[in-house]
């Protein structure tokens, strides 16, 4: 399925260098559950780390937007 001719459209994939909340405790968790054979009683340091993180980001109240995608087609919806 193509895009219609002449619609506005954003590639999402510039966009990948944002923010990313909690990717270094992530990135520290798997790379703990690695090198112990994926025994996570033996990481409960970067465990407890990355928990911690995302509880954090959960207590934000965001709402869903959806995609930029979405928002431009809908915003030129109202220009024709």
């Amino acid at each position: 399925m193509g895009r219609k001719a002449g619609t506005l459209y954003i590639n999402p994939r510039n966009f990948g260098s944002l923010q990313k909340p909690c990717a270094k405790e992530m990135v520290s968790f798997l790379n703990c559950l690695t090198l112990n054979h994926n025994k996570d009683e033996k990481c409960g340091r970067q465990k407890s780390l990355l928990s911690t993180c995302m509880e954090a980001q959960s207590g934000k109240n965001r709402k869903p937007w959806g995609s930029i995608n979405y928002h431009l087609q809908r915003l030129s919806r109202g220009r024709k």
